[in-house]
Parts: C-alpha cells; structure tokens; sequence
C-alpha cells in the first residue's frame, strides 16, 4: 500500500486516465493543482496535443486559491469556445472534486462547457 500522498494520488491518477480519453471533438480537460497556482489544458488524447490551456499564473488571477480557480475556469471556456469546442469529459488527476478543483468545474460550466 502507498502511504505517501504523491504514490496513492498517481495511483488514483492512472485508474481515472484507464477509463477516459479525450478526442478532437470532445477533448479532455485535464487539471494540475500545484501549492501556488492551478492549470488546465484541454488535450486530444488522439493525436496528442494541447489544444488550450490556462494557469492562475498566465491569467494573472488575484485573490485566494479558490477565485483564482474560477478565473482559470472562465478563461478555458473561452478559449475552448474560440477553439469550437463545447463539449469535454473532465480530468480530475486523481485529486477530490472539492475545492479548488470544483471552483474550476463549476465556472466552466457557467463559461459554456458541457460535461
């Protein structure tokens, strides 16, 4: 059994990528929460590329974790819709959905995306 954070988090990491794929019309939204910042990239598993992406960094978002977290999820909206994508299946990365992870999820929604 893994007792450090990181091993059980990869672990549970690679039981979710087992069960979902990203495609050019509906790719994947993959999220990494790091201790200062957050990102998320829309990946087509397919061919293997980054479609978008958006970091607390890159958007300049300002305030505690969790409204930077909805700054990143407003701002990949966008640029998912300027990509014409409407549609993706959400990369949690083995991490809870709460929190920062949620905040990110529930403002994409409101930005647009389906999933």
């Amino acid at each position: 059994m893994a007792f450090n954070k990181a091993k059980s988090r990869k672990r549970i990491q690679m039981r979710i990528r087992k069960k979902i794929s990203g495609t050019a019309t509906k790719p994947r939204l993959s999220v990494f929460r790091s201790n200062k910042a957050i990102y998320c990239q829309l990946i087509d598993d397919v061919t293997g590329t980054t479609l978008a992406a958006a970091s607390s960094i890159a958007t300049g978002a300002t305030g505690n974790k969790t409204e930077q977290a909805k700054t990143v999820g407003k701002s990949i909206a966008e640029k998912a819709q300027a990509a014409n994508v409407s549609e993706v299946v959400f990369d949690r990365s083995g991490y809870l959905y709460h929190g920062r992870v949620k905040a990110l999820a529930d403002a994409a929604r409101e930005g647009g995306l389906q999933f």
